[in-house]
């Protein structure tokens, strides 16, 4: 089952591992840096579109992501 929390607890886990903002990521995404907090908080969540540039910014599933598998590593990656 998806939970806000968990999303928001592993794009900020991602994020400060990679020693980055939250003003560096919402100018990725095109948002403001309170919606990212907002995210990383398990306030609100985001679109598909915006999960997809999450995953190609940062290496890493949207499965990982939205709780589906505790595996980061995108499918494609396990391939080769």
């Amino acid at each position: 089952m998806f939970s806000k929390e968990l999303f928001g607890q592993r794009i900020s886990k991602i994020r400060t591992s990679q020693n980055e903002t939250q003003a560096a990521l919402a100018e990725i995404l095109g948002v403001k840096k309170n919606q990212v907090s907002e995210i990383e908080r398990g306030n609100r969540t985001t679109s598909a579109e915006r999960i997809a540039l999450i995953c190609q910014h940062y290496g890493v599933s949207a499965d990982y992501l939205l709780g589906l598998t505790d595996d980061p590593t995108p499918k494609y990656f396990q391939n080769n």
